[in-house]
């Protein structure tokens, strides 16, 4: 598509932190909290992004660098348009998401290869509603390799991406499970084709927070499965981050 002149664009400036190689965007306060635990050190620089933060570690020689939290898919860009300009050029998404798939349960991992557009951000970067958009298929592989040498089971396909987490009706989910869709969230579709119009690299991992597939709504949010998930996942996103 033809580069049209934004009129507003994000900045470095002369105190911005310095991005790394690697940066993670976290979905929730309550991951954030969940890694910073984990951290074997105090954050380098702790930088506000927003009304999100951006923590830089250094662990054996190497930089973790995360930003969050992050909901919905404009300001899901705005941070990651942020980090372009900041000189970051790979990222990995973790949220959270509801399994549409019967095949997906609650405590699950997902690592998506692509996410159906049902939002409008990817509108203003060439993706069309109704369409998909991709994650980058070397950090797909990366993650899914991470995934399995910390022996973490997961599931791997496309998810559905929308704006209006109340307006998941029962003809869309059945609907989306005929095409092979595994769930539903909020920010990906977006990341990904704004990472495609940016020719950066971008790829997801989602834990299974709650259950649609049965047309009736199944939360779990406080079932063990979900927590002990999201720890498995924070020794993931570390292997990653030390060998990226």
């Amino acid at each position: 598509m033809r580069r049209a002149e934004a009129i507003i664009k994000p900045i470095k400036g002369k105190n911005t932190p310095d991005p790394g190689s690697l940066n993670l965007l976290i979905g929730t306060a309550s991951d954030i909290k969940l890694l910073r635990q984990q951290a074997a050190s105090f954050p380098l620089k702790t930088h506000r992004l927003f009304i999100s933060k951006f923590y830089s570690y250094l662990e054996n020689n190497k930089r973790l660098a995360m930003a969050g939290p992050i909901i919905g898919a404009p300001y899901a860009v705005m941070v990651l348009e942020t980090l372009i300009a900041w000189g970051a050029r790979r990222f990995i998404f973790w949220g959270w998401c509801g399994a549409i798939s019967s095949e997906v349960a609650i405590g699950d991992i997902i690592v998506p290869t692509a996410a159906y557009v049902d939002e409008g951000t990817s509108l203003h970067y060439g993706v069309q509603s109704g369409s998909f958009s991709h994650a980058d298929n070397q950090l797909t592989t990366i993650i899914s390799a991470a995934l399995k040498n910390c022996g973490a089971g997961f599931h791997h396909g496309p998810v559905w991406s929308t704006d209006a987490i109340f307006r998941e009706t029962k003809e869309k989910v059945i609907s989306h499970q005929s095409n092979g869709i595994l769930a539903v969230e909020m920010e990906l579709s977006a990341l990904f084709s704004v990472a495609t119009y940016r020719q950066v690299e971008i790829g997801g991992i989602l834990v299974v927070s709650d259950e649609l597939a049965s047309l009736q709504w199944r939360p779990g949010f406080k079932d063990e499965r979900f927590r002990q998930a999201r720890f498995k996942l924070c020794e993931v996103v570390k292997q990653i981050c030390q060998n990226a």
